[in-house]
C-alpha cells in the first residue's frame, strides 16, 4: 500500500510539472507572437512559435526532477549552506548547458519543417550565452520553490505534532486527575458509610447508592475530554449529595446557572475539583459549616464559571490549595486546552471566603441536547 501511494504521488508531481510547462509555453507563445507582429517585418507563424516555445519549457520539465533532487539533497540549512553552495554552483552550469542542448536538439526538426535554416552549434551558443542569466534564475526559482514547499510541509507537520502532543497532555492530565482524586474521595466516603451503618443504616444505604451512581457516571466518561456544562453540573450535584450526607446541615450548596450556558462545552471534571477544594479547605474548617455557590454566566464570547465558598478565605486556604492535586491539574489542563484564551483567578469576595473564577471560550458542545432544562442542576 505505501508503494502504491508513492507511485500515485509521483504521477501527480509529473502531471503538475507538465501542466506548468504547458501553461508557460502557451504564455511565451503569445508573447513571442505579439513581439514578432509589432516589432519585426517577418510574418509570424503561430504554430511554429507554439512548437518552439513549448519545446523550450518542456526541456525544463525534463530537468525539473533532477533539480528537485538537488534541492532536497543539498538544502540551504544553517549548518549545511556552505556545502550546498559548492554543490549548486556547478549544478547551475551543468543544468543550463544541458537545457540548451535539449532545447536546440528538439528545435532543429521544427525549424527544418518550416523551412528555416539553423546551425546546431551557433543556436546552442546563442541560447547558452545570451540567456544564461534567465536560465540561471529559472534553476534558482525551482530550487527556491522546492525549499518553500518543504519548509511549509515541515511547518504543518510540526503544528500537527504539537496539536497532537497538546491533546495527549490534556488527556494524560485528565487521567491523572481521575486516578489521584478518586482514591482520596472514596476513602472519605467509605469511612463515612462505615460510620453511618450502626447509627443510621438507611442513610448509609442511600450514601452507598449515591456513590455507586457517581462511580458509574465516572466510568461512562473515561476518555471524554469535553462535555456539555449540564453534564458536568450533574456530576458535581451527585458529588455534592454525598458530601451533604457527610456534613449534614453544615454544608449548603447553591447552583446559579444561566440557562444559555448549559450547552457550553467544558473540560471533563472541571468543576468537581474546585467544589471539593471549597468544601475541604473552606467549609470543613468552619465549626458552623458554610455555603458553596456555583455560578455560570456567558459574557460575549466567554464562559465565566465561579465556585465561591464562605470559608476562612484565601490566607488560611492557600497552603492546602497549593498542595492540592485538583487545582494544579486543572490549571495545567486549561493551559493545554486553551493557552492564553483562558484565566483562572482566586479572590476574596466582600462577604468573606474564597472565590475561584474560570473564564474559557464559549463554544456549544455538538452533542448537547438543547431541550434540557434547569431541573438537573436545580
Amino acid at each position: 500500500m505505501p508503494e502504491r501511494h508513492t507511485h500515485r504521488s509521483l504521477r501527480v508531481s509529473l502531471r503538475l510539472i507538465a501542466g506548468v510547462a504547458t501553461a508557460l509555453g502557451i504564455f511565451s507563445t503569445f508573447q513571442a507572437y505579439n513581439y514578432v507582429s509589432l516589432f519585426t517585418e517577418r510574418d509570424p507563424s503561430f504554430p511554429m512559435l507554439l512548437a518552439l516555445n513549448v519545446t523550450y519549457w518542456y526541456s525544463w520539465a525534463l530537468l525539473v526532477p533532477g533539480m528537485l533532487w538537488m534541492a532536497r539533497r543539498f538544502r540551504f540549512d544553517r549548518q549545511t549552506w556552505r556545502r550546498s553552495v559548492l554543490a549548486h554552483i556547478p549544478a547551475v552550469l551543468a543544468v543550463t548547458a544541458l537545457h540548451a542542448v535539449l532545447t536546440v536538439s528538439l528545435r532543429m526538426p521544427i525549424l527544418t519543417a518550416y523551412g528555416r535554416d539553423a546551425m546546431w552549434w551557433s543556436s546552442f551558443q546563442e541560447l547558452f550565452f545570451l540567456n544564461f542569466d534567465w536560465e540561471m534564475m529559472t534553476y534558482w526559482a525551482v530550487v527556491g520553490a522546492s525549499h518553500a514547499y518543504d519548509f511549509h510541509r515541515e511547518s504543518q507537520a510540526q503544528k500537527l505534532a504539537a496539536a497532537q502532543l497538546q491533546t495527549r497532555l490534556a488527556e494524560a492530565s485528565l487521567q491523572s486527575l481521575q486516578r489521584q482524586l478518586h482514591p482520596h474521595f472514596l476513602f472519605n466516603t467509605l469511612h463515612s458509610i462505615s460510620a453511618l451503618i450502626p447509627r443510621d443504616p438507611e442513610a448509609a444505604d442511600a450514601m452507598l447508592g449515591q456513590l455507586s451512581d457517581l462511580l458509574r457516571l465516572t466510568l461512562d466518561r473515561i476518555g471524554t475530554q469535553e462535555l456539555p456544562l449540564k453534564e458536568e453540573l450533574d456530576f458535581v450535584q451527585k458529588y455534592v449529595e454525598i458530601e451533604r450526607t457527610r456534613f449534614g446541615d453544615r454544608l449548603q450548596v447553591d447552583f446559579d446557572i444561566a440557562p444559555e450556558t448549559l450547552d457550553a462545552a467544558v473540560p471533563n471534571m472541571l468543576l468537581q475539583p474546585l467544589v471539593e477544594n471549597a468544601i475541604r479547605h473552606g467549609i470543613a474548617r468552619k465549626v458552623g459549616g458554610g455555603r458553596v455557590e456555583i455560578t455560570a454566566r456567558r459574557n460575549d464570547g466567554d464562559l465565566c464559571l465561579m465556585v465561591r465558598d464562605t470559608g476562612p478565605g484565601l490566607a488560611e486556604a492557600q497552603p492546602g490549595l497549593s498542595k492540592g492535586v485538583g487545582l494544579a491539574n486543572t490549571r495545567s489542563r486549561l493551559e493545554h486546552l486553551f493557552g492564553e484564551r483562558h484565566s483562572l483567578d482566586f479572590s476574596e469576595p466582600p462577604g468573606g471566603g474564597l472565590a475561584v473564577k474560570i473564564v474559557i471560550p464559549f463554544t456549544v458542545d455538538p452533542q448537547s441536547n438543547p431541550d434540557t432544562d434547569m431541573e438537573s442542576v436545580a
